[in-house]
């Protein structure tokens, strides 16, 4: 099956079978290896891509739903000249990262959530990562990484 979808701000177009997932599309196919498989049914968020603007677990969808879509993944986030994205340059301010696997999943969603609303309180903040799963740093540094990565976007959008 023929894909053609947008990623990372380009389009891309690609042969898959039908029961290809897409978090294997990205990593296998594509090269993208920054979204990582934890537990393969959609439990940890390891694997969360943004989708048409929308976190999406990436192992419980079929690389058949990307097509037509826009899909960013956490090698999107850092641009051309290598300039980090604010929610990377906070998560590594605020030592947010330590083993980092969760990390991508959890930029993710933050990501998401600060591009829908970038003033957050921390009753958001946690209730747009709950759905991935950090087994090293807790939770605080992550959640004030969040918080500080949307005043960096707030003051830049002045």
């Amino acid at each position: 099956m023929r894909i053609v979808f947008t990623l990372n701000g380009r389009i891309s177009t690609i042969e898959a079978a039908d029961s290809v997932r897409a978090i294997d599309l990205l990593r296998e196919d594509l090269g993208l290896t920054g979204t990582k498989e934890g537990c393969g049914e959609g439990e940890c968020g390891a694997c969360t891509i943004i989708v048409d603007g929308k976190p999406v677990n990436s192992c419980l969808m079929l690389a058949a739903e990307l097509d037509g879509a826009t899909v960013d993944t956490i090698e999107g986030l850092t641009d051309d000249h290598g300039k980090m994205h604010p929610v990377q340059r906070s998560f590594i301010e605020k030592g947010a990262v330590q083993c980092g696997f969760c990390i991508p999943g959890m930029i993710m969603s933050a990501k998401s959530l600060l591009d829908r609303n970038p003033s957050p309180d921390r009753e958001e903040i946690e209730a747009a990562l709950e759905g991935n799963l950090c087994r090293c740093t807790g939770y605080i540094r992550i959640i004030e990484a969040v918080e500080d990565a949307g005043s960096v976007i707030r003051e830049s959008n002045r």
